[in-house]
């Protein structure tokens, strides 16, 4: 995973600072959106191909991490429909998955983060949206 550049969408500091120690441990360059709605501008600003995923929380200030995976697989440009968005949240009902799937997202991740199951999670959704 040494190289890809992850968009983190993350309002509480500590998780983000987890986070990015966690994706720069394995060589991922992270940038890092205290909300959604400035993840959302920064993918839709952006070069097209720029990300290789997105992880995002759901429950997050300004607008919820549901409207942003929507709003963003709805901009009209090519990766906006191939880049992986993983949901990480608290919320692990399979009510709130199925939510993140129906939004489009392509993973969730329980919080608090699992380092194992964070780097699966990410290979596999980045190896799927290549092929």
């Amino acid at each position: 995973m040494t190289g890809r550049k992850i968009l983190l969408c993350e309002d509480n500091s500590l998780n983000s600072e987890i986070a990015v120690a966690l994706l720069k441990d394995k060589g991922m360059s992270v940038t890092v959106a205290e909300n959604v709605k400035v993840g959302l501008d920064e993918f839709s600003n952006s070069a097209e191909g720029e990300y290789d995923a997105v992880l995002m929380d759901i429950r997050m200030p300004v607008m919820d991490g549901i409207e942003a995976a929507e709003a963003i697989r709805s901009l009209d440009r090519p990766d906006a429909g191939t880049v992986p968005i993983i949901a990480m949240s608290a919320d692990a009902f399979a009510d709130d998955i199925l939510r993140c799937e129906n939004a489009g997202m392509n993973g969730h991740i329980a919080k608090p983060v699992n380092p194992d199951i964070l780097y699966q999670t990410l290979s596999k959704a980045m190896s799927d949206s290549r092929k």
